[in-house]
């Protein structure tokens, strides 16, 4: 396994060692002792997976707020997505601040969104499955998020006009949202 480091310390591009003969490849995408070796620390206790059938959907930006603030390992296994953390912690000299890379089913690789960051994805292909491994449960109580289009943060999406859920199209700005301290 690879990890690339990224604008923040704690968000990582995570690149599995890919074995590839006649009959395909086999990866290990998520091994807790190699991941701690590499100095992350992921307890995951939920896998989650989403299909977006439209190009241009997008999801997020999202997140939850303490005692059960989430931390995610996104991958996809169908597609390609633009994938995007945003620095949420407003003690943190990077507060506001984003991150995107390209994931995707050929380049295999995955991205590292710790506690503290907002996390969204924009797909670039129809019929994209994306999968994510957690490390807290789903608590509605705690959800937050922003709006994708927030002039505060300008993130480059991809997309002018996205597909959303009536949930992400009414989420708060970052400066309306409640987040972390």
């Amino acid at each position: 396994m690879k990890t690339i480091d990224t604008l923040f310390s704690e968000v990582k591009v995570v690149i599995p060692t890919i074995f590839e003969d006649g009959r395909g490849f086999f990866s290990e995408v998520y091994n807790e002792q190699t991941f701690k070796e590499a100095g992350i620390e992921l307890n995951v206790i939920q896998d989650n997976q989403s299909l977006s059938r439209k190009k241009g959907t997008l999801r997020g930006l999202h997140y939850q707020l303490h005692p059960k603030a989430q931390g995610k390992l996104v991958r996809v296994v169908r597609g390609s997505i633009f994938d995007v953390a945003v620095d949420i912690r407003r003690s943190s000299p990077t507060f506001g601040k984003w991150f995107g890379v390209e994931l995707s089913a050929q380049n295999k690789k995955q991205l590292l969104v710790p506690a503290g960051f907002a996390h969204g994805f924009c797909t670039l292909e129809e019929n994209t499955e994306v999968i994510y491994k957690v490390d807290a449960p789903y608590a509605p109580e705690l959800e937050g998020g922003i709006i994708w289009n927030d002039k505060e943060l300008a993130i480059d999406w991809p997309v002018d006009t996205p597909t959303l859920s009536e949930k992400d199209e009414q989420l708060p700005t970052l400066a309306n949202a409640k987040l972390f301290d």
